[in-house]
C-alpha cells in the first residue's frame, strides 16, 4: 500500500500498520505455543536416556555389523510376499476407489445430497486410519497372514486414490464433455469419451505412486502378523539377532530404492 509522506510524497508499504501488528502478534503467539509445548515435553522426558542415546546407538550399531549375509537366502520368499501384498492391495484399492471417486466428484456424482457425502466419508475414514492399525484389526478378525496385509493395504489406499482421482475429475475441461453430449451421446458414452480420456494420465500416475508408497508400508505389516518380510524382522529383533536384522534392513532399503526407480520410470513414460 502507499502512504503519505513529507511534501506530498507517497511511501510504499507492504502492509498497513494494523496488519503488520497482527502478523507480528501471530508469530509471537506461535512462538509462545512452541515454547509451552517444549516445556510440557521436557517435563515428561527422562533426559538421562537422551544423553545416553548416542552411546546406546553406537553399541547397537556395533552389534549389527557385519551383517549375516547367508541369512539372505531365507528372505526372498518373505520379500516376494511383501511385494505381492503391496501390488494386490493396490489393485484391490483401485477397483474400489474408482467408483468412490466418481461418486465424490461434484460434477459426476449421482446425488450431491445423498451419495456424495457417503463417498466423502469413505475417503476420510480410509485416510484417517494407518495401514498398520488396519493390519492389527484384520489380524484379530481373520487371523495372521498375507490376506490380512493385502486387505489392510487396500483399505488404507482407497481414500488416497479416491481423493486425488475425484479432484482430477472435478478439474476436467467441461467443454469436451459438452461437445460429446452435444452429439447426442448418452451418459455412458459421455463418461467413456468425454471424462475418462482426460483423467487417465492422472489416474495412472496416482496408481503407480500409491503402489510405490505401499511397497514401503507393506514391509512393516509383518510386525503385527500381517505377513511379508516384517515377520522375519520381528523374529530377528525379538531374539536380538542384530546381524540378521541388519540384512533385513538393507534388503528393505534396496527394495524401496528399486520400487522408487520403477515407479518414477513408469510415471515418466505415462505422463
Amino acid at each position: 500500500m502507499a502512504t503519505g509522506g513529507g511534501e506530498g510524497a507517497r511511501t510504499w508499504r507492504r502492509r498497513a500498520p494494523k496488519r503488520d501488528l497482527a502478523v507480528w502478534f501471530g508469530w509471537l503467539l506461535g512462538l509462545l505455543v512452541t515454547l509451552e509445548c517444549f516445556r510440557v515435553i521436557a517435563d515428561v522426558t527422562i533426559w538421562e536416556f537422551v544423553w545416553d542415546a548416542p552411546q546406546q546407538a553406537g553399541d547397537l550399531f556395533s552389534r549389527m555389523v557385519p551383517p549375516r549375509w547367508p541369512y539372505i537366502d531365507r528372505l526372498w520368499l518373505p520379500l516376494w510376499d511383501t511385494i505381492n501384498i503391496a501390488t494386490l492391495g493396490t489393485l484391490l484399492a483401485i477397483v474400489m476407489a474408482v467408483p468412490v471417486a466418481f461418486c465424490a466428484a461434484s460434477n459426476t456424482t449421482p446425488s450431491r445430497l445423498l451419495v456424495r457425502p457417503v463417498a466423502l466419508f469413505i475417503i476420510v475414514a480410509s485416510r484417517s486410519i494407518n495401514s498398520l492399525i488396519w493390519a492389527l484389526l484384520l489380524v484379530s478378525i481373520i487371523g495372521p497372514g498375507v490376506l490380512a496385509g493385502i486387505i489392510a493395504i487396500a483399505l488404507r489406499s482407497i481414500g488416497f486414490v479416491a481423493k486425488l482421482l475425484y479432484e482430477a475429475i472435478e478439474e476436467i475441461d467441461t467443454a469436451q464433455v459438452e461437445a460429446v453430449a452435444a452429439t447426442g451421446a448418452g451418459p455412458g458414452q459421455v463418461l467413456t469419451y468425454g471424462i475418462v480420456p482426460q483423467i487417465m494420465p492422472a489416474f495412472a500416475g496416482i496408481s503407480v505412486f500409491r503402489w510405490d508408497i505401499n511397497i514401503r508400508e507393506s514391509t512393516v505389516l509383518g510386525l503385527v502378523g500381517a505377513g511379508g518380510i516384517g515377520l522375519e524382522l520381528q523374529a530377528s529383533i525379538s531374539t536380538l539377532a542384530w546381524p540378521q536384522a541388519s540384512v533385513i534392513f538393507l534388503l528393505i532399503l534396496g527394495t524401496v530404492l528399486v520400487s522408487e526407480w520403477v515407479s518414477a520410470r513408469i510415471r515418466h513414460a505415462i505422463i
